[in-house]
């Protein structure tokens, strides 16, 4: 499969390769000042001791001595992890130390810039040649909220009715563990005996700002000259059933914050005061009152949802002088995202009266581009393969929020395919055993058939 040729960027970061022995788990990265700004420093452990040690043993206690791997003990193992962004604790670890039994190159990546905190990641390889098949996802999970909803601990990776529950065990500690299942039986069957790489590209930043992660991976790979030719993301795409969705793209995000001034007076009075609240109102219904679009070919139509409106007055007889809401826009490939703002500002134009005065600010942030990662082969190699284990043909979608397939996509086909994705960030969230082992054959199916003899 052709891939497209990587774009090279420049960063701000700072990035830095942990050595070998280096203590990971509970050890915060110090800084120090120098020529280039924060650097992260860290401390290299004891030789046989500290994290390295730690991956030796979880290691042999999740391959087992034919060189497989459990995808229930390894999701297990991970969701024990309490890897809430942009902490690790020592998940990364884990894999780690099972890919490097499994005889892969592994380098651990950190990555940091002002006003950010420093976040590890991984990257691993089996192999020199091309082409590279990589696997891309996220150790990083989400808060548990209130962990008293819970039926158990978010961390204690139970298995209760034929399910593993834990924070992370859709999204998506479960998908990496069925991957890692399936590559190890992919190696006791073919060892080295497939044309091309395999590697893993693991973040520990995915779930909040995804700054430090795989957009910096990406461009230290560039900076190396290393290739990926083909992606494949292990986000909950599932809906109603194991692999019923694959994704091929996303739609973009824009968050707004909205704020309008009028003139506070007395209710009684309205003429001696001009009521940011009505304004507010008009401005958001000119933006709600009709669909963006109606959709594209791969596209839903774009939604805006208000997700806030605030007037902090707590009293009656007073009208305020300022009134603000928040809203996010998701939308499809017909749009960029400065072309929504855009639309916006002349909706809010057309909509205010400033002939007392009234005026506005929009203040605009876009996370993502929208993005479509046109149908061929990798698309059509996953389908089959998840075809042959369901007996059920993947809808190809676009729906959902944002993932990292939005800066893989720029480097080479990618398309995403993991778990059900109907408990991801809840209470209580879990997968079934079943889906696990469902989901690694379609793991398994997809590296066979890319590295098909």
């Amino acid at each position: 499969m052709r891939a497209l040729a990587p774009r090279r960027r420049s960063t701000s970061c700072c990035a830095h390769e942990r050595p070998r022995g280096i203590a990971c788990t509970g050890d915060a990265p110090r800084h120090a000042q120098g020529a280039g700004g924060n650097i992260p420093v860290t401390r290299q452990s004891e030789t046989g001791t500290g994290s390295e040690r730690n991956r030796s043993d979880a290691a042999r206690a999740l391959v087992g001595s034919d060189g497989s791997v459990d995808a229930v003990a390894l999701t297990r193992a991970l969701i024990r992890c309490r890897s809430i962004t942009p902490a690790d604790d020592g998940a990364l670890d884990v894999l780690e130390g099972i890919l490097k039994r499994l005889g892969f190159t592994c380098h651990r990546l950190s990555f940091s810039e002002p006003g950010t905190a420093a976040v590890d990641n991984l990257y691993a390889r089996l192999g020199d040649a091309g082409p590279n098949f990589c696997f891309a996802g996220h150790t990083d999970v989400v808060p548990p909220g209130d962990t008293a909803a819970w039926s158990v601990d978010p961390f204690a990776g139970a298995v209760i009715d034929d399910h593993v529950i834990g924070r992370g065990a859709a999204d998506m500690k479960g998908a990496i563990g069925c991957f890692i299942a399936a590559l190890a039986d992919f190696l006791k069957a073919r060892g080295s005996r497939f044309d091309g790489s395999i590697s893993l590209l693991i973040t520990g930043d995915e779930e909040a700002e995804a700054v430090n992660g795989t957009r910096k991976v990406l461009d230290w790979l560039a900076a190396r000259g290393t290739r990926i030719d083909a992606c494949l993301v292990g986000e909950p795409t599932s809906n109603e059933a194991i692999a019923d969705m694959v994704k091929i793209g996303r739609r973009g995000s824009l968050s707004a914050w909205l704020r309008v001034h009028g003139t506070q007076g007395h209710v009684a009075y309205p003429d001696l005061a001009d009521n940011p609240v009505h304004h507010l109102v008009r401005m958001l219904d000119a933006i709600i009152a009709a669909p963006l679009d109606d959709g594209s070919a791969h596209f839903p139509p774009s939604t805006l949802q208000i997700t806030t409106i605030d007037v902090d007055n707590p009293v009656g007889n007073v009208i305020p002088a300022e009134a603000q809401a928040a809203f996010n826009v998701r939308f499809n490939d017909r749009h960029r995202g400065a072309d929504v703002e855009a639309w916006l500002r002349a909706r809010f134009d057309q909509a205010i009266d400033r002939s007392r005065g009234a005026r506005y600010e929009l203040e605009t942030r876009i996370s993502a581009e929208s993005f479509l990662s046109p149908p061929g082969p990798l698309s059509e190699l996953v389908c089959t393969a998840a075809e042959r284990v369901t007996g059920r043909r993947p809808v190809l979608g676009t729906t959902g929020g944002t993932s990292d397939a939005r800066f893989i996509k720029d480097w080479c086909p990618v398309v995403e395919l993991g778990l059900l994705n109907a408990t991801a960030h809840k209470v209580d969230e879990r997968v079934a055993i079943a889906d696990l082992a469902a989901l690694g054959a379609i793991y398994a199916g997809v590296l066979d058939g890319f590295f098909a003899p």
